[in-house]
């Protein structure tokens, strides 16, 4: 790794969580991020471990970082295990280092609004907040809690309204967006449990093809999609992409 270093430009979402399993309502998210926050990726990051969770909880990793590989696409959405290479189980720590790794990338964090009230239990969330912008998706039944919790009433001041989602990447933290799409009653709990889920609404594929994520779970050479906007699709060169999977530790 250069001594201050890599220099590419790429708008990267952040979607990290145990993925236990991963499942649709995770690529619901992805894809909607790609499109409504003008990213070039959105990286899986499949945590090592859960602090907030017994370990007793969570399959082995290999299986969780497997079922996010078989939703990802290897191309603009990434199933990656750079948490567990970096030795990061904090999020926080995680934007930190990666950061430090991709100066010039613009990183946003991607959190369902189920999350959003438990947010104030994890590791230094001011100071990740202060480090990334973050964009809220929304759960069924949780956009109200959502915006009741702590953490809306703490930086209220920084909360930008949907249309200025294309631009978040661009922005100073501390700032978040609500985004607007369809929603998944999905959970990861309710599909351990075997319990009826329902459907998305309205539905969404699941690629049926294998996942083309690199070896052990680094982002890999990536092309935009085909409704990428052409300013955007221009700025994400495969060569970029390659080289920038290359540079994960």
């Amino acid at each position: 790794m250069p001594r201050f270093g890599h220099r590419y430009r790429m708008r990267v979402g952040l979607l990290g969580g145990s993925f236990n399993p991963a499942h649709p309502g995770h690529l619901l998210v992805a894809r909607e991020s790609l499109r409504r926050l003008g990213l070039d990726q959105v990286w899986l990051l499949v945590s090592p471990g859960n602090p907030l969770k017994p370990p007793a909880e969570l399959a082995p990793f290999a299986a969780r970082l497997a079922s996010a590989q078989r939703l990802a696409d290897g191309r603009r959405i990434i199933a990656s295990a750079i948490e567990r290479r970096l030795g990061t189980v904090h999020t926080a720590d995680t934007v930190k280092r990666l950061r430090q790794l991709f100066p010039r990338a613009r990183f946003v964090f991607l959190m369902g609004a189920d999350l959003l009230p438990e947010l104030p239990r994890w590791k230094n969330w001011r100071g990740l907040l202060r480090r990334i912008p973050l964009a809220i998706y929304p759960r069924p039944g949780y956009r109200r809690r959502a915006r009741a919790s702590l953490f809306a009433k703490t930086i209220r001041r920084g909360l930008r309204p949907a249309r200025m989602a294309p631009i978040l990447a661009r922005l100073d933290p501390p700032v978040w967006v609500f985004l607007k799409g369809p929603t998944s009653p999905l959970s990861a709990t309710a599909l351990r449990r075997g319990e009826p889920t329902g459907r998305a609404s309205p539905p969404f594929p699941v690629p049926s093809t294998p996942s083309h994520a690199s070896k052990g779970g680094s982002p890999s050479p990536a092309r935009p999609h085909a409704a990428a906007e052409p300013a955007r699709a221009a700025a994400l060169r495969p060569r970029r992409a390659l080289k920038l999977a290359a540079a994960l530790p």
